[in-house]
């Protein structure tokens, strides 16, 4: 990740900050509980910070979120895991695909399979296996929700040069 300086520290703490809000405040109800919108703001995040920090932005304001929320079980398998679902969309925009138009779509859309794949695997040991199998569906429509709204507001922020403009920041 290299050395954090004073303004990426902030920049990663805003991000975190905002991932936290979205998770924790604007729950969303589904079938099998609660869908949020901290998703988009964790892709957005790599957008904005590159994959190692947004990686960490994102793994921080999850992981917070459920601290906070009394999900003591989870914060330690939604730091790793969201920051891997970080990690992957970075990847792919900045090594494996840098010039393909929609390459954020295409990791965010990877990263949402491996992280659905990681919730559950870590909700087998934990619950069992048919409540695992049976909690899919809500993650998914979780993490379309994510990558859905992170298109939209990715395509209305390049409209304005607003994304480039954040980067330029960076």
């Amino acid at each position: 990740m290299g050395k954090l300086d004073t303004r990426d520290i902030v920049k990663c703490g805003l991000m975190a900050a905002l991932i936290f809000i979205f998770t924790y405040t604007f729950k969303i109800p589904a079938p099998n509980g609660y869908t949020h919108l901290g998703d988009c703001f964790i892709l957005l995040s790599v957008l904005i910070l590159g994959k190692e920090r947004g990686a960490l932005a994102g793994g921080l304001g999850a992981a917070l979120a459920d601290m906070i929320g009394g999900y003591m079980v989870w914060i330690l398998p939604t730091f790793f895991i969201k920051a891997i679902m970080a990690y992957v969309m970075g990847l792919v925009v900045e090594k494996w695909m840098p010039d393909v138009k929609f390459n954020y779509a295409i990791g965010a859309i990877l990263g949402g399979i491996i992280q659905i794949i990681l919730y559950t695997l870590v909700k087998m040991p934990l619950f069992g296996m048919a409540y695992a199998i049976t909690r899919m569906p809500g993650l998914v429509i979780q993490t379309l929700l994510g990558i859905a709204l992170t298109v939209v507001i990715v395509l209305i922020l390049n409209k304005a040069q607003i994304l480039k403009w954040m980067k330029e920041l960076s």
